[in-house]
């Protein structure tokens, strides 16, 4: 890893955008290895959950601008086969980034401790809960720099906060304090600076400590990919799907068990071989 980190430590990762001399700017290199680092924690029973962080003053401040005007021109014509679309024009880095992580089978959490712009905070929309340093700053600038919303920021933005508080921050571009993000819903809890990861580690623990991972990994899907479906049977359908699979599985005995014997559950099953199958039959996996 060149512009990030990864640590594991008693089940929870932390990922740490690395670049502190250049406020944690995103690169094609910091988009590659974000991907990277979300299929290892997916692949390591042992995570059961992932913090997204930044290193030194700032969370992330946004893309790497340092070749001036030209930076999306050049962006564009870099080739990465992985990256294209089906027209030949190359996928925006941020988006993903975000895909993927739309795809996690581990909560996320980001901890923003300093400015978040751009694919800075479009990135975290992706996270399970936003936890920010109470003198953070935000924007969603792009509209300022002649540029549109991306990292799919168009989809979730509006299903995080009320649409005229999302369409206010995405029309102006204008940088916003981390209070005024809380109370439009967007942070979940502001902390001091020096407080921020070790809540955050907090927070993980306690969604996940007394939970089976693998009913942990199909809610969050459940959640997140039925955020778009056009009716209410669809979540039936795959509930009922879940609740037929999981019942059978040795999860449940172990938690029926644990429960009447007034003790903790151990469960035994793991995301890397117990997974159900839940969505194929209704919803198309990201491709990211």
């Amino acid at each position: 890893m060149q512009h990030i980190s990864l640590t594991v430590d008693d089940g929870i990762a932390v990922i740490t955008l690395d670049r502190p001399d250049k406020l944690n700017a995103f690169t094609t290199i910091m988009e590659n290895e974000l991907i990277e680092a979300f299929n290892i924690t997916d692949a390591d029973d042992s995570v059961r959950a992932v913090i997204l962080t930044g290193a030194g003053r700032a969370f992330c401040a946004g893309a790497d601008l340092s070749s001036g005007p030209d930076t999306f021109t050049e962006w564009s014509a870099e080739q990465n086969e992985a990256e294209a679309s089906s027209a030949g024009e190359r996928r925006d880095g941020g988006g993903r980034v975000v895909l993927r992580m739309f795809d996690s089978l581990k909560p996320i959490i980001a901890a923003i401790n300093g400015p978040a712009v751009g694919v800075g905070i479009t990135m975290t929309l992706a996270a399970d809960f936003r936890l920010a340093a109470d003198d953070a700053r935000m924007g969603f600038v792009f509209n300022r720099r002649g540029l549109v919303p991306e990292s799919c920021s168009s989809w979730l933005l509006p299903k995080l906060v009320p649409l005229q508080r999302a369409l206010d921050w995405i029309y102006s571009g204008r940088i916003f304090p981390a209070t005024e993000a809380h109370a439009a819903g967007l942070v979940y809890q502001l902390y001091s600076a020096d407080d921020l990861l070790g809540e955050a580690i907090a927070l993980a623990r306690s969604l996940t400590r007394h939970s089976a991972p693998v009913s942990v990994a199909l809610s969050r899907q459940m959640v997140w990919r039925l955020l778009g479906a056009p009716h209410p049977m669809v979540a039936h359908r795959i509930e009922s799907i879940g609740i037929n699979a999981r019942g059978s599985q040795e999860d449940v005995r172990e938690g029926i068990s644990a429960f009447l014997g007034k003790r903790d559950a151990n469960f035994p099953d793991r995301c890397s071989d117990a997974m159900p199958d839940l969505f194929s039959e209704h919803l198309p996996r990201p491709q990211w």
